[in-house]
This record gives C-alpha cells, structure tokens and sequence, in this order.
C-alpha cells in the first residue's frame, strides 16, 4: 500500500491491489490544484495493458471540472488499454455532476466498496 499527498494540501491518497484491482482511495478535494499531479499518478497506475482501476471517492469533499476531467482522461486512457474503471461514491451531489455534465452513463458507478470486490 502507498500512501501519497498530491498537491499542496487538498488531496491525499492510497493505493492497494485488492482481488487483482488497484483500488485507489481518495481524500479531500479534486481540484484545478491537484489535477496534474493525480492524472499523472493515475497514469502511473494505468500504464499497463487491461488496467482494473477503482477509485474509491467517497471521502472526496470536492471536485471541480478540473478533477472531473481527470477522471473522463483516466477512463479513457483504461478503456483505450482494453481495461475496466470502477468509480465508489454515494455521493447525491457527485452523481448529480454527473448528470449535470452527460457522464451518467460514461462511468461505472458503484455506492459500496464490499460488495464491489467480493467483500462483506
């Protein structure tokens, strides 16, 4: 597991390999601040062939257009490797974005974690 702080200041994150996914929990906020420093971390995590991403946001305060459009950048760079991303969130206010922006259907959105991986 690695622990990082993008940014300077809004943003931390942890990455762990979970059931052959690299599930990437995230806390703070996503913002024009922090954007290139996770997109280039999420690039990092994304290099490989067939990339299984999950983003855990439920601990994200945040998000502006910036961080929207790293996570748009990420799922295209996953789907462009014949892979899969997986967004976490229960999030009214995140879900709303997404339908505010035409994202609906872009993403796979999940509210849990547990049952998302095979957990409880």
């Amino acid at each position: 597991m690695t622990d990082n702080r993008t940014g300077s200041g809004g943003l931390s994150h942890t990455a762990r390999v979970v059931d052959g996914a690299t599930v990437v929990t995230l806390h703070g906020e996503i913002d024009l601040l922090v954007a290139a420093l996770l997109a280039a971390r999420l690039d990092a995590l994304t290099d490989g062939p067939c990339p299984d991403l999950v983003l855990d946001l439920r601990m994200v305060e945040f998000i502006d257009c910036a961080g929207l459009g790293v996570l748009c950048r990420t799922r295209n760079r996953v789907h462009d490797r014949a892979g899969r991303l997986r967004l976490v969130t229960d999030s009214p206010a995140f879900r709303r974005l997404l339908r505010a922006t035409g994202l609906t259907d872009v993403f796979e959105v999940h509210p849990r974690m547990p049952a998302l991986l095979g957990g409880d």
